[in-house]
Protein backbone atom coordinates (compact mmCIF):
# COMPACT_ATOMS: atom_id res chain seq x y z
CA UNK A 1 0.00 0.00 0.00
CA UNK A 2 1.38 3.35 -0.99
CA UNK A 3 2.05 5.65 1.97
CA UNK A 4 0.36 9.05 2.00
CA UNK A 5 2.64 12.05 2.30
CA UNK A 6 1.27 14.51 4.85
CA UNK A 7 3.06 17.56 3.45
CA UNK A 8 3.57 18.05 -0.26
CA UNK A 9 6.77 19.46 -1.82
CA UNK A 10 4.95 22.52 -3.13
CA UNK A 11 3.68 23.27 0.36
CA UNK A 12 7.24 23.05 1.71
CA UNK A 13 8.44 25.41 -1.02
CA UNK A 14 5.70 27.94 -0.35
CA UNK A 15 6.23 27.80 3.41
CA UNK A 16 9.95 28.44 2.86
CA UNK A 17 9.37 31.38 0.54
CA UNK A 18 6.85 32.93 2.91
CA UNK A 19 9.19 32.54 5.89
CA UNK A 20 12.02 34.22 3.96
CA UNK A 21 9.73 37.02 2.81
CA UNK A 22 8.31 37.73 6.26
CA UNK A 23 11.83 37.83 7.64
CA UNK A 24 12.97 40.72 5.43
CA UNK A 25 9.60 42.49 5.64
CA UNK A 26 9.96 42.95 9.41
CA UNK A 27 12.41 45.31 11.10
CA UNK A 28 15.23 43.32 12.75
CA UNK A 29 17.81 45.64 14.33
CA UNK A 30 21.30 45.01 13.01
CA UNK A 31 20.05 42.73 10.25
CA UNK A 32 18.88 43.46 6.71
CA UNK A 33 15.22 44.29 6.16
CA UNK A 34 13.13 46.05 3.53
CA UNK A 35 13.29 49.15 5.73
CA UNK A 36 17.03 49.02 6.31
CA UNK A 37 19.80 47.59 4.09
CA UNK A 38 23.19 46.94 5.61
CA UNK A 39 26.47 45.01 5.61
CA UNK A 40 26.63 45.34 1.83
CA UNK A 41 23.26 43.61 1.35
CA UNK A 42 19.71 44.64 0.47
CA UNK A 43 16.33 42.99 0.93
CA UNK A 44 16.27 42.09 -2.76
CA UNK A 45 19.40 39.98 -2.30
CA UNK A 46 17.43 37.88 0.17
CA UNK A 47 14.41 37.70 -2.14
CA UNK A 48 16.63 36.39 -4.93
CA UNK A 49 18.35 33.97 -2.57
CA UNK A 50 15.03 32.56 -1.39
CA UNK A 51 13.82 32.01 -4.92
CA UNK A 52 17.14 30.49 -6.01
CA UNK A 53 17.30 28.02 -3.11
CA UNK A 54 13.60 27.13 -2.79
CA UNK A 55 13.61 24.23 -5.27
CA UNK A 56 16.57 22.54 -3.60
CA UNK A 57 15.09 23.02 -0.13
CA UNK A 58 11.75 21.49 -1.17
CA UNK A 59 12.96 18.72 -3.51
CA UNK A 60 11.75 15.27 -2.45
CA UNK A 61 14.81 13.38 -3.63
CA UNK A 62 18.18 14.59 -2.45
CA UNK A 63 18.70 13.85 1.26
CA UNK A 64 20.01 16.28 3.85
CA UNK A 65 23.60 16.84 2.73
CA UNK A 66 22.81 17.20 -0.99
CA UNK A 67 19.79 19.39 -0.15
CA UNK A 68 22.01 21.83 1.72
CA UNK A 69 24.81 21.78 -0.84
CA UNK A 70 22.45 22.36 -3.77
CA UNK A 71 20.59 25.18 -2.03
CA UNK A 72 23.78 27.00 -1.09
CA UNK A 73 25.25 26.53 -4.57
CA UNK A 74 22.08 27.89 -6.17
CA UNK A 75 22.17 30.92 -3.88
CA UNK A 76 25.83 31.60 -4.64
CA UNK A 77 25.14 31.40 -8.38
CA UNK A 78 22.28 33.88 -8.03
CA UNK A 79 23.73 36.54 -5.72
CA UNK A 80 27.46 35.75 -5.30
CA UNK A 81 27.37 36.34 -1.55
CA UNK A 82 26.48 34.55 1.66
CA UNK A 83 22.91 35.63 2.32
CA UNK A 84 21.35 32.41 3.56
CA UNK A 85 23.81 29.73 4.67
CA UNK A 86 22.38 29.69 8.18
CA UNK A 87 18.83 29.76 6.86
CA UNK A 88 19.50 26.74 4.66
CA UNK A 89 21.32 24.85 7.42
CA UNK A 90 18.30 25.27 9.68
CA UNK A 91 15.50 24.91 7.16
CA UNK A 92 16.88 21.88 5.28
CA UNK A 93 16.42 19.37 8.15
CA UNK A 94 12.90 20.72 8.74
CA UNK A 95 12.12 20.34 5.04
CA UNK A 96 13.64 16.84 4.92
CA UNK A 97 11.48 15.81 7.89
CA UNK A 98 8.34 17.38 6.44
CA UNK A 99 8.80 15.62 3.11
CA UNK A 100 9.17 12.25 4.87
CA UNK A 101 6.13 12.75 7.05
CA UNK A 102 3.35 10.17 6.82
CA UNK A 103 0.37 9.58 9.14
CA UNK A 104 1.42 8.47 12.59
CA UNK A 105 4.68 10.43 12.63
CA UNK A 106 5.25 13.78 14.34
CA UNK A 107 7.35 16.44 12.68
CA UNK A 108 9.56 16.68 15.76
CA UNK A 109 10.32 12.97 15.85
CA UNK A 110 11.17 13.02 12.15
CA UNK A 111 13.53 15.96 12.59
CA UNK A 112 15.40 13.91 15.20
CA UNK A 113 15.45 10.94 12.82
CA UNK A 114 16.76 13.04 9.92
CA UNK A 115 19.59 14.38 12.06
CA UNK A 116 20.40 10.96 13.51
CA UNK A 117 20.61 9.43 10.04
CA UNK A 118 22.88 12.11 8.55
CA UNK A 119 26.22 10.37 7.96
CA UNK A 120 29.77 11.36 7.11
CA UNK A 121 28.85 11.87 3.44
CA UNK A 122 26.18 14.37 4.50
CA UNK A 123 28.77 16.07 6.69
CA UNK A 124 31.20 16.35 3.77
CA UNK A 125 28.53 17.93 1.56
CA UNK A 126 27.62 20.39 4.30
CA UNK A 127 31.30 21.23 4.79
CA UNK A 128 31.55 21.87 1.04
CA UNK A 129 28.51 24.14 1.17
CA UNK A 130 30.03 26.13 4.03
CA UNK A 131 33.24 26.54 2.06
CA UNK A 132 31.27 27.90 -0.90
CA UNK A 133 29.35 30.36 1.27
CA UNK A 134 32.50 31.47 3.17
CA UNK A 135 30.66 32.93 6.17
CA UNK A 136 32.39 35.86 7.85
CA UNK A 137 34.45 35.06 10.94
CA UNK A 138 34.54 31.33 10.22
CA UNK A 139 38.12 30.95 11.45
CA UNK A 140 39.68 27.62 12.38
CA UNK A 141 38.16 24.84 14.48
CA UNK A 142 40.04 22.63 16.89
CA UNK A 143 38.32 19.57 15.44
CA UNK A 144 36.14 18.80 12.43
CA UNK A 145 37.33 21.92 10.60
CA UNK A 146 35.18 22.45 7.50
CA UNK A 147 38.33 23.22 5.52
CA UNK A 148 39.28 19.54 5.79
CA UNK A 149 37.41 16.36 4.81
CA UNK A 150 34.71 15.24 7.21
CA UNK A 151 35.63 12.35 9.51
CA UNK A 152 32.44 11.97 11.55
CA UNK A 153 28.70 12.12 10.97
CA UNK A 154 27.05 15.49 10.48
CA UNK A 155 25.43 15.40 13.90
CA UNK A 156 28.75 14.37 15.43
CA UNK A 157 30.47 17.37 13.88
CA UNK A 158 27.66 19.66 15.05
CA UNK A 159 27.75 18.22 18.58
CA UNK A 160 31.46 19.07 18.79
CA UNK A 161 30.66 22.73 18.04
CA UNK A 162 27.43 22.97 20.05
CA UNK A 163 28.97 24.91 22.93
CA UNK A 164 29.98 27.79 20.67
CA UNK A 165 27.46 27.82 17.82
CA UNK A 166 23.67 28.10 17.96
CA UNK A 167 23.03 26.23 14.72
CA UNK A 168 25.27 23.37 15.83
CA UNK A 169 23.48 23.32 19.19
CA UNK A 170 20.12 23.05 17.44
CA UNK A 171 21.37 20.09 15.40
CA UNK A 172 22.63 18.41 18.57
CA UNK A 173 19.35 18.94 20.43
CA UNK A 174 16.95 18.00 17.65
CA UNK A 175 15.95 21.67 17.27
CA UNK A 176 14.58 21.74 20.82
CA UNK A 177 14.84 25.53 21.20
CA UNK A 178 12.70 26.07 18.11
CA UNK A 179 10.02 23.59 19.13
CA UNK A 180 9.94 24.47 22.83
CA UNK A 181 10.68 28.19 22.85
CA UNK A 182 10.66 29.99 19.50
CA UNK A 183 7.44 28.67 17.92
CA UNK A 184 5.35 29.04 21.10
CA UNK A 185 6.74 32.56 21.55
CA UNK A 186 5.85 33.49 17.98
CA UNK A 187 2.27 32.36 18.48
CA UNK A 188 1.97 34.30 21.74
CA UNK A 189 3.48 37.43 20.17
CA UNK A 190 1.11 37.28 17.23
CA UNK A 191 -1.90 36.98 19.54
CA UNK A 192 -0.66 39.84 21.75
CA UNK A 193 0.37 42.25 19.02
CA UNK A 194 -2.13 41.39 16.31
CA UNK A 195 0.26 42.41 13.54
CA UNK A 196 2.22 39.97 11.40
CA UNK A 197 5.41 42.00 11.05
CA UNK A 198 5.40 43.10 14.69
CA UNK A 199 5.22 39.45 15.76
CA UNK A 200 8.30 38.64 13.65
CA UNK A 201 10.17 41.59 15.19
CA UNK A 202 9.08 40.41 18.62
CA UNK A 203 10.37 36.91 17.94
CA UNK A 204 13.71 38.25 16.69
CA UNK A 205 14.21 40.46 19.75
CA UNK A 206 13.19 37.63 22.05
CA UNK A 207 15.79 35.32 20.49
CA UNK A 208 18.46 38.05 20.43
CA UNK A 209 17.93 38.80 24.11
CA UNK A 210 17.92 35.11 25.08
CA UNK A 211 20.76 33.52 23.07
CA UNK A 212 24.20 35.10 22.40
CA UNK A 213 24.38 35.42 18.62
CA UNK A 214 26.92 33.00 17.10
CA UNK A 215 27.77 35.18 14.10
CA UNK A 216 28.58 38.12 16.38
CA UNK A 217 30.58 35.85 18.67
CA UNK A 218 32.68 34.50 15.78
CA UNK A 219 33.48 37.98 14.50
CA UNK A 220 33.80 39.98 17.70
CA UNK A 221 34.13 37.55 20.60
CA UNK A 222 32.01 36.24 23.45
CA UNK A 223 32.04 39.51 25.42
CA UNK A 224 30.53 41.47 22.52
CA UNK A 225 27.89 38.78 21.98
CA UNK A 226 26.99 38.87 25.68
CA UNK A 227 26.81 42.68 25.67
CA UNK A 228 24.58 42.59 22.60
CA UNK A 229 22.26 40.20 24.39
CA UNK A 230 21.89 42.65 27.29
CA UNK A 231 21.35 45.61 24.95
CA UNK A 232 18.74 43.65 23.02
CA UNK A 233 16.86 42.84 26.24
CA UNK A 234 16.67 46.54 27.11
CA UNK A 235 15.54 47.50 23.60
CA UNK A 236 13.01 44.67 23.61
CA UNK A 237 11.43 45.98 26.81
CA UNK A 238 11.34 49.55 25.48
CA UNK A 239 9.90 48.47 22.14
CA UNK A 240 7.21 46.27 23.68
CA UNK A 241 6.12 49.17 25.88
CA UNK A 242 6.06 51.54 22.91
CA UNK A 243 4.20 48.98 20.80
CA UNK A 244 1.66 48.35 23.57
CA UNK A 245 1.11 52.08 24.05
CA UNK A 246 0.94 52.77 20.30
CA UNK A 247 -2.13 54.78 19.36
CA UNK A 248 -2.54 55.34 15.63
CA UNK A 249 0.23 56.21 13.21
CA UNK A 250 2.19 58.43 15.63
CA UNK A 251 2.37 55.64 18.21
CA UNK A 252 3.49 53.16 15.58
CA UNK A 253 6.16 55.63 14.47
CA UNK A 254 7.48 55.90 18.04
CA UNK A 255 7.77 52.13 18.40
CA UNK A 256 9.53 51.87 15.02
CA UNK A 257 11.93 54.63 16.05
CA UNK A 258 13.11 52.50 18.99
CA UNK A 259 13.99 49.71 16.57
CA UNK A 260 15.59 51.90 13.92
CA UNK A 261 17.79 53.68 16.47
CA UNK A 262 19.13 50.32 17.70
CA UNK A 263 19.48 49.17 14.09
CA UNK A 264 21.60 52.20 13.23
CA UNK A 265 23.83 51.75 16.27
CA UNK A 266 24.50 48.11 15.44
CA UNK A 267 25.15 48.70 11.76
CA UNK A 268 27.48 51.60 12.47
CA UNK A 269 29.54 49.12 14.50
CA UNK A 270 29.24 46.46 11.74
CA UNK A 271 27.40 44.15 14.12
CA UNK A 272 25.01 41.80 12.33
CA UNK A 273 23.10 39.28 14.49
CA UNK A 274 22.85 36.96 11.51
CA UNK A 275 22.34 33.71 13.39
CA UNK A 276 19.38 35.20 15.25
CA UNK A 277 17.86 36.18 11.91
CA UNK A 278 18.45 32.62 10.65
CA UNK A 279 16.63 31.24 13.68
CA UNK A 280 13.78 33.65 13.01
CA UNK A 281 13.34 32.33 9.47
CA UNK A 282 13.54 28.73 10.65
CA UNK A 283 10.88 29.39 13.29
CA UNK A 284 8.54 30.91 10.72
CA UNK A 285 9.16 27.96 8.43
CA UNK A 286 8.62 25.40 11.19
CA UNK A 287 5.36 27.00 12.24
CA UNK A 288 4.01 26.81 8.69
CA UNK A 289 5.10 23.18 8.40
CA UNK A 290 3.33 22.35 11.67
CA UNK A 291 0.23 24.01 10.28
CA UNK A 292 0.53 21.95 7.11
CA UNK A 293 0.95 18.75 9.11
CA UNK A 294 -2.30 19.47 10.94
CA UNK A 295 -4.23 19.63 7.66
CA UNK A 296 -5.32 16.88 5.29
CA UNK A 297 -2.50 15.49 3.11
CA UNK A 298 -2.48 16.06 -0.62
CA UNK A 299 -1.50 18.42 -3.40
CA UNK A 300 -1.85 22.08 -2.40
CA UNK A 301 -3.07 24.91 -4.55
CA UNK A 302 -0.50 27.00 -6.29
CA UNK A 303 0.31 30.38 -4.78
CA UNK A 304 2.26 33.04 -6.65
CA UNK A 305 5.23 35.06 -5.42
CA UNK A 306 3.03 38.17 -5.65
CA UNK A 307 0.49 36.55 -3.33
CA UNK A 308 3.26 35.69 -0.90
CA UNK A 309 4.37 39.31 -0.93
CA UNK A 310 0.79 40.47 -0.29
CA UNK A 311 0.45 38.02 2.57
CA UNK A 312 3.68 39.22 4.17
CA UNK A 313 2.52 42.85 3.96
CA UNK A 314 -0.53 42.12 6.06
CA UNK A 315 -3.11 41.03 3.49
CA UNK A 316 -5.06 37.96 4.64
CA UNK A 317 -3.10 34.82 3.92
CA UNK A 318 -4.92 32.52 1.53
CA UNK A 319 -6.46 29.89 3.77
CA UNK A 320 -5.60 27.08 1.36
CA UNK A 321 -1.88 27.95 1.20
CA UNK A 322 -0.94 24.60 2.68
CA UNK A 323 -4.15 22.64 2.12
CA UNK A 324 -4.42 19.79 -0.36
CA UNK A 325 -6.40 16.71 -1.17
CA UNK A 326 -5.26 13.11 -1.37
Amino acid sequence: MKSVRCIQPRSVREAYLLACELDVAAIKPGNVSAASPGHGMRADDFHQSALASADAVSDVAPGLGPRIQRAVAATHAAVRMNTNLGIVLLCAPLAEAALRMTPGWSLRSLVREVLRAADVNDAEQVFAAIRVASPGGLGDAAEHDVMHPARVSLRGAMAAAADRDQIAALYASGFADLFDDAVPHLKTARAALGRRHAAVTDLYLHLLSRYPDSHVRRKFGADTAAALREQAAAVYRAWRKAAADADGDSGADRSSAVLLDFDQRLKSASINPGTTADMTVATLFLERLQHAAALNPGVPRRITWRQLRLASSGAPLISTLLVGES
